[in-house]
């Protein structure tokens, strides 16, 4: 079975200029919501960027990124200290001296309470919002280890029965996935679009083989990896399951590479040292050092339950096969049994060594054939359209 290519579409000019608004929560220096700014900052160009506080002020070059009067005072970054500010400062946009003026549409980016951002100029059906999730430590805290502080929990209650009333009145709203769409059905009783996140698959697929791209020291890291071997590569964190995937190498009797960093390290090198099979660490890895890692792996392996899951889609553009957990998302990009397999949630090492050497013999050319639905071209053509004609995206 081979997929067939959708067709991209260049980012064309719309015959009226708008003056539009984008709002971000806040700006890091990476991450994947900061990948869906960027993609809608492209699709963009002219628009205003409003955020809480930025802290990759060199991202955007020539653009008007405008923080709140949250960035200029002491709870800057404090994101817990700030959180009960949050909701007053993105009611009133129109309250900051650089936003004073008047937009004709706004885009919002939303993790948090972003989604609730109002200006005074903009009406409810010109407002368009790009859901990443209602946020998780309220609404779902046992898929976030925030939602389980004592701090959050205390005031969870409050803060959730104020952000179903304002989530209730959006008009315009896209979910990142199905599995988010139905979460935002559940909190804020709103029916959304799908429109999932963009995927530099064009900038993944121009280079046949990132192991050509590699400084010596990276190639001397690559070169001493195992010759076969399953990759676990994320934030070194509880939720990402890196010990899952190390269980996992073990079940399948097959060495494992951890790439990523975090303050889970410690714990992992831990279960590592009890694994059967050899595991080896790539710390803070490069993006083209990663890249050529995951075209080495026999499959890349995805336990947590993500809101999408970004990295599957990337190792199917560079051709591996990738296991993932049923639940969430990251089943949405995986055509299983063709491209990869979705393991049950209870994350059973053997069922997902199974699983992995399963996908292991999968075709490279179906994968990248599959993650190419997902490029930020067709991204940037679909928020364009929705945004600025007036079409609502295609259901997913």
């Amino acid at each position: 079975m081979v997929l067939q290519q959708p067709e991209l579409h260049p980012v064309d000019a719309h015959p009226r200029r708008t003056s539009g608004l984008v709002v971000h929560e806040w700006i890091e220096r990476t991450g994947g919501a900061e990948k869906v700014l960027d993609a809608v900052a492209d699709a963009f160009p002219d628009a205003d960027i409003a955020c809480l506080w930025n802290d990759a002020p060199g991202r955007y070059p020539g653009r008007n990124v405008i923080e709140s009067s949250l960035g200029r005072g002491p709870l800057r970054g404090r994101k817990a200290l700030a959180l009960p500010l949050m909701p007053a400062v993105w009611r009133n946009l129109q309250r900051e001296p650089r936003l004073a003026g008047s937009y004709d549409w706004a885009v919002i980016s939303s993790h948090l309470f972003a989604h609730q951002a109002t200006h005074a100029s903009v009406p409810a059906d010109r407002t368009f919002v790009y859901a990443h999730t209602p946020a998780r430590y309220l609404w779902t805290p046992e898929l976030d280890e925030r939602g389980k502080s004592l701090a959050v929990r205390s005031v969870a209650p409050a803060f959730r029965m104020l952000d179903r009333a304002r989530g209730s009145r959006l008009q315009n709203v896209a979910a990142n996935s199905r599995f988010v769409r139905d979460r935002i059905r559940d909190t804020w009783g709103v029916d959304a679009h799908v429109v999932h996140p963009p995927v530099d698959v064009a900038g993944l697929t121009a280079v046949p083989d990132w192991s050509t791209r590699l400084t010596p020291e990276e190639a001397a890291v690559l070169e001493a990896l195992p010759t076969a071997f399953l990759l676990g590569a994320s934030r070194f964190v509880p939720y990402k399951r890196l010990d899952h995937v190390i269980d996992a190498g073990s079940a399948a009797d097959l060495p494992v590479v951890i790439a990523g960093s975090g303050p889970e390290e410690a714990a992992l090198r831990a279960r590592a040292a009890e694994a059967t099979v050899p595991v080896t660490f790539v710390i803070e890895p490069s993006d083209v050092l990663l890249r050529a890692i995951m075209q080495r792996a026999l499959a890349y392996v995805f336990p947590p339950v993500e809101d999408f899951g970004i990295m599957p889609v990337e190792a199917m553009a560079l051709g591996t096969p990738v296991v993932v957990n049923a639940l969430g998302g990251a089943s949405e990009s995986v055509v299983d049994g063709l491209t990869g397999v979705a393991v049950h949630p209870r994350l059973d090492p053997a069922e997902t060594a199974a699983a992995a050497l399963r996908a292991a013999g999968m075709s490279t050319l179906d994968c990248v054939q599959r993650a190419r639905a997902f490029d930020t071209a067709i991204f940037r053509r679909t928020m364009t359209d929705w945004v600025l004609l007036g079409q609502d995206p295609a259901p997913v």
